[in-house]
């Protein structure tokens, strides 16, 4: 087993429509305006930019992350990633309820050193770093949708 590869996912219940959540996923240029943990965006092209994460532990993840695919229709948002983490991240939104549901796939390898140097240890916690991120991201995207609302 490969103790620095990971796959991730994430189902976030939203109160919005999938266009308008889609449309809010797929400028991930503000991302650090509603993702506290997501640090900075630095567009490189219409299509590539340098993101910068940190959750709770004491460590920064810096990738390129270029766009595979992105298609309205299906609600699917895909990039390829590369740098301290190489692999790819998806956005997939869809209808569900009165609102939609975003779920978030990851499959990446780690290869910032002092991550790998410490992966069977810190494994658990690298994974539960992953969940609190995920779990602000929701947060701070529901505040944002309802900002949103209220200023139309």
């Amino acid at each position: 087993m490969d103790w620095s590869h990971y796959r991730f996912r994430s189902l976030w219940e939203l109160p919005a429509p999938p266009a308008v959540v889609h449309e809010v996923l797929e400028h991930a240029e503000d991302y650090p305006r509603w993702w506290p943990q997501v640090r900075e965006v630095r567009r490189i092209d219409a299509t590539t930019g340098v993101i910068t994460v940190r959750s709770l532990l004491p460590y920064d993840l810096t990738f390129t992350a270029r766009e595979v695919r992105r298609d309205r229709a299906a609600g699917v948002l895909e990039i390829a990633l590369s740098g301290d983490l190489d692999g790819w991240a998806r956005w997939t939104v869809t209808p569900h309820g009165a609102g939609c549901l975003a779920r978030y796939d990851q499959v990446v390898d780690v290869n910032k050193p002092l991550l790998r140097r410490f992966a069977v240890p810190g494994r658990p916690l690298f994974r539960a770093n992953h969940r609190l991120m995920m779990r602000a991201g929701r947060r701070g995207l529901l505040a944002f949708l309802a900002e949103r609302r209220e200023a139309v």
